[in-house]
């Protein structure tokens, strides 16, 4: 097995050579172009599941504090940074390498409003008004509850996450154990379903 194939993207710092290149994607309306590279989740477009999530999540309300939760090189955060300059948001993973290119690409297209950042380096007393993310469902199923579990609870009252999942990989019962784990606190439903793949809704309520 070649040195890019054990180089997962949920790597802290990827084996593979840190060779950049530029793509044209559609982000916010828009083409752009942004900076990417081996190493990190998606590098040669959008991925179909952050597709499903960028075209048919509710939009992003003007202002507040959001969070992109598994940001990869940060079509999600840019999409919400350019969608509402006022909102702060905050771009988190685990790849350093993601987390350059995040805040490289923001600094390109203007989107000032983003925080690219591991997770320790997230203030721990900061809470969401809206979490979009494509989990890394691959990372397995102990590490992705640990992940919502930590993350979902810091939602402000009121606030909402919208997670895409795609069905095969286990999108209903996600949803169940969502709503399970996090009680009677949230509201747990699917939005929508497209192409294979579920948006999930989780609400904290007022």
């Amino acid at each position: 097995m070649s040195e890019e194939q054990h180089d997962h993207y949920f790597t802290a710092r990827p084996a593979s050579a840190d060779e950049r290149r530029t793509i044209t994607v559609p982000i916010a309306g828009r083409s752009r172009t942004v900076e990417v590279a081996r190493g990190v989740f998606s590098p040669d477009r959008i991925d179909q599941g952050t597709s499903v999530l960028l075209q048919h999540a509710p939009a992003p309300p003007p202002t507040g504090t959001f969070l992109d939760l598994g940001c990869g090189w940060g079509p999600v955060a840019l999409t919400l940074a350019l969608r509402s300059p006022d909102a702060t948001v905050w771009a988190v993973d685990v790849n350093e390498r993601a987390l350059d290119l995040t805040r490289r690409n923001a600094e390109a297209l203007g989107a000032n409003g983003i925080h690219a950042s591991t997770a320790a380096e997230v203030p721990s007393a900061t809470t969401y008004d809206l979490i979009w993310s494509n989990p890394p469902i691959r990372v397995g199923k102990a590490v992705l509850h640990e992940l919502l579990r930590t993350w979902l609870p810091r939602l402000a009252p009121g606030g909402v996450a919208h997670l895409v999942v795609q069905r095969n990989l286990g999108s209903d019962s996600l949803q169940r154990w969502l709503a399970d784990e996090l009680g009677d606190a949230y509201e747990v439903a699917r939005l929508t379903s497209v192409k294979g793949f579920r948006i999930l809704q989780v609400r904290r309520r007022p």
